[in-house]
């Protein structure tokens, strides 16, 4: 480390504070003192030492300090550990530890890194090959973060260049050169695989739903197998595939179904064929969950009107929603259904004619969550007391025609104001006419707009607070909405997107439930963690932590694992590992004051085997990489040339240098120093018989 000192002010002014030291000096130690002029010359030095000092210092001078170090040119050795390069990559392993020592005799800063964003530099010797997938860009991406800044002149990347997972390493820019080491076999195996399975994640209890599996073959011409689909160890459907060509592919359809509720295992399996290289790859695990969970609407309406055709359109847009549609004016019975109703749509209910009023009534004492949708028809001062939305005191059952205005202020539902600006195009509505007003608790997402006139009346509401969720929309003509935006869009997006997020705010089920633990996610890539997430509430469903937490894992064959642990609210997260592929269910419990609570679900770990999918090398890919990067390609055979070049071509070791301005009245050491020169002069004088 060098220091300098630099002056702020003209460096002669240091003589300015040698007089000032001086003068109060001689001023205040020039008479006779009883301690003799020896003393006295001593006193006065340590005094004119202190104001001089003391002045020196109300000049601001300051110390530059630059400090300089060496930063030695760095090299990485980036190895591919997945599995496909694990028939080349143990053997030289000793090859690349014979090349670190090497290349760190000769001065360079040596560091491995594997697949992954683990920052640690394993030892060469010790690495596995055993990773499931390939992502090569995230491991040189990581390398290029750990070295920010820093003398990073080569990374040598060890790979048969197959990437499975992520983009090509190819396609990025990287700020140091990429040399590939080169290993594996580019010409393809004798093999039929299934390449990938093709489904839905999620079906309906009961539905029949598409399984495609993909078969690639390489090299088998005239063979062939038999695809086989299985539920849990029973067979469902075979078919046969006859490999036709040398270099060949089919995609092979099934049907399914299931009669029971949760996450169902299929399994997709080629028979053998003779000659293939390995039949890892001849099996493929399919996890679909079935579930029971199509949410109940029922559209109660007065008599048959377009909107009953719109609303129905836009709600059997959607799976997860199974629709009644009761028109009262053709059959009045009262609504019977198995399963009770997660919404119920009133269009023109309550009305005039008394249809459907009393049932209202039963609605609200069940609380299920209602949308009253007011029409010509429409009784408005009963609805104004069996809704606790929207109160309308109408003017003579007079109409208005007004146009839709989206409220900005809205936040509940996520909607894009600048496309909502297109209601503001479409035809009026009908609506009552008078003043409007709503209820605590309530938003307004769309306001009323008379021709060019905004105003503050409120055309559609939403109340999701208390034990009831209700909404309002105060005017009938929903059908002529989605016409006209078909009719200058050739879409009905907004519109639909409108109504659709309005029934499912109403019609999402509200977890009440004290106790709560379920995994982060539904599925696991095998060998990672199972992380559970665990929330307890109070009877006020206020956070509550410390409670013991007993949760039980089964696999597929019955087998039980227990855990216990304890809730906290540093750390309210669970983690089991050592789980094999397959479907788990879980079970959890806690006591509680109101008496023993428990929850329970499962989840799925797969097996991808993405290594298994290809295993012919990829050398063009790493030639790319290497050439764009200005690296070199490089083989086994000639790698310790490779090596020998690096050692002749090893670049400068680069020197960093930092500065650091401090003003010297920041320096602790100077305020001791001050301490001292005055102590001294005080004690002196206190020895010596002054004051």
């Amino acid at each position: 480390m060098r220091s300098e000192l630099i002056f702020q002010t003209p460096y002669w002014f240091i003589v300015f504070c040698l007089v000032a030291g001086a003068a109060y000096a001689f001023m205040l130690y020039q008479p006779s003192a009883p301690w003799g002029k020896k003393w006295n010359y001593a006193l006065a030095l340590l005094r004119g030492l202190t104001v001089g000092m003391i002045c020196f210092l109300l000049l601001g001078p300051l110390v530059r300090k630059t400090e300089t170090s060496v930063d030695k040119a760095k090299i990485v050795f980036a190895i591919d550990n997945s599995e496909s390069v694990k028939g080349a990559g143990p053997a030289l392993m000793k090859q690349i530890s014979g090349a670190v020592a090497d290349l760190e005799s000769s001065g360079f800063e040596v560091s491995v890194q594997t697949l992954g964003k683990d920052s640690r530099s394993p030892v060469p010797d010790s690495i596995r090959f055993d990773a499931k997938k390939t992502d090569l860009s995230e491991m040189l991406q990581t390398v290029k973060t750990n070295f920010e800044g820093r003398n990073l002149t080569d990374v040598v990347l060890l790979s048969d260049g197959i990437v499975n997972q992520g983009i090509s390493p190819a396609y990025n820019r990287f700020p140091f050169k990429v040399s590939t080491l080169a290993v594996g076999d580019t010409v393809p195996d004798l093999d039929i695989r299934i390449k990938d399975v093709i489904s839905n994640r999620i079906a309906y209890l009961g539905n029949e739903f598409p399984i495609r599996a993909e078969i690639a073959a390489n090299g088998l011409a005239g063979k062939s197998t038999t695809i086989t689909l299985k539920q849990n160890g029973r067979v469902i459907s075979s078919q046969q595939v006859m490999v036709d060509k040398p270099s060949f592919f089919k995609a092979v359809d099934f049907k399914a179904s299931s009669s029971q509720k949760g996450v169902q295992h299929y399994t997709l399996e080629l028979s053998g064929v003779a000659g293939e290289t390995s039949p890892r790859n001849n099996k493929k695990d399919v996890y679909i969950d079935i579930i029971d969970g199509r949410q109940k609407i029922l559209l109660m309406a007065l008599a048959p009107h377009p909107d009953i055709k719109s609303i129905r359109s836009l709600i059997e847009a959607n799976d997860n929603y199974e629709l009644d549609i009761k028109i009262l004016s053709i059959s009045n019975t009262p609504v019977a259904t198995a399963k009770p109703y997660d919404l119920i749509i009133l269009h023109q209910i309550p009305n005039v004619l008394g249809l459907g009023n009393t049932q209202v009534r039963s609605f609200i004492e069940s609380k299920t969550p209602l949308f009253f949708i007011l029409g010509n028809q429409s009784a408005v001062p009963l609805a104004n007391s069996l809704n606790r939305s929207l109160i309308i005191n109408a003017t003579n059952n007079q109409v208005d025609k007004v146009t839709a205005r989206f409220n900005p202020a809205f936040q509940q539902l996520n909607f894009d104001p600048e496309q909502l600006k297109l209601l503001e195009r479409l035809p009026p509505l009908s609506v009552p006419f008078g003043d409007y007003n709503i209820s605590s608790g309530t938003e307004t997402i769309l306001f009323q707009k008379v021709g060019t006139l905004n105003t503050s009346k409120p055309l559609l509401v939403l109340n999701t607070n208390g034990g009831q969720k209700t909404a309002v929309l105060a005017g009938e003509g929903i059908w002529q909405w989605r016409q006209e935006e078909f009719a200058q869009t050739s879409k009905q997006e907004v519109v639909d997107n409108l109504f659709q997020k309005v029934i499912q705010v109403l019609s999402v089920r509200e977890d009440k439930r004290k106790f709560r633990v379920y995994p982060v996610r539904n599925e696991f890539e095998a060998g990672e963690q199972v992380v559970f997430q665990t929330e307890i509430y109070n009877d006020i469903y206020e956070p509550i932590f410390g409670q013991e937490v007993k949760l039980d894992v089964t696999n597929e064959k019955g087998v039980t694992r227990q855990f216990t642990y304890t809730h906290s609210k540093e750390n309210p997260r669970f983690n089991v590992s050592g789980l094999s592929d397959g479907v788990y269910r879980f079970a959890a419990s806690t006591s509680l004051r109101s008496g023993l609570e428990k929850v329970n679900g499962q989840f799925v770990i797969s097996n991808a085997d993405l290594e298994l999918n290809n295993s012919t090398a990829d050398f063009g890919m790493l030639r790319e990489l290497a050439s764009r990067s200005g690296g070199t390609f490089t083989t086994p055979a000639t790698f310790a040339d490779f090596i020998s070049k690096l050692k002749e071509n090893r670049p400068s070791d680069r020197l960093d240098s930092s500065e650091e301005m401090v003003e010297i009245i920041y320096m602790k050491w100077l305020f001791f120093l001050l301490v001292l020169l005055l102590g001294a002069e005080w004690g002196l004088r206190k020895y010596h018989g002054g004051y």
